[in-house]
């Protein structure tokens, strides 16, 4: 079983993203509460990808070209929760 999470700042992050953006959101979200995180990686239009630097052990999970959430998977025996950090613009 996965669950996915996030507070109240995300929540807010939420609210300034376009509509489309916040319901890509929850429908990853969504997937991988159904289908587990693993499963929802091999999905190639999600881009989720291993951050480096400051944020090693964070993943990054494209929702457009420009917005990412930003997520770390945490084992916890058979349970697996991904908790989500930030949804931010991304910079080119």
């Amino acid at each position: 079983m996965t669950k996915a999470f996030w507070g109240k700042s995300v929540d807010k992050q939420l609210v300034r993203v376009d509509d489309v953006i916040a319901r890509k959101f929850r429908f990853w979200a969504a997937l991988v509460e159904e289908s587990g995180i693993r499963e929802v990686r091999t999905h190639k239009g999600f881009h989720d990808e291993p951050l480096k630097g400051n944020r090693q052990g964070q993943r990054s999970v494209r929702l457009n070209k420009a917005s990412r959430p930003i997520c770390v998977e945490h084992a916890t025996g058979d349970v697996e929760l991904v908790e989500v950090i930030e949804v931010n613009k991304h910079e080119y």
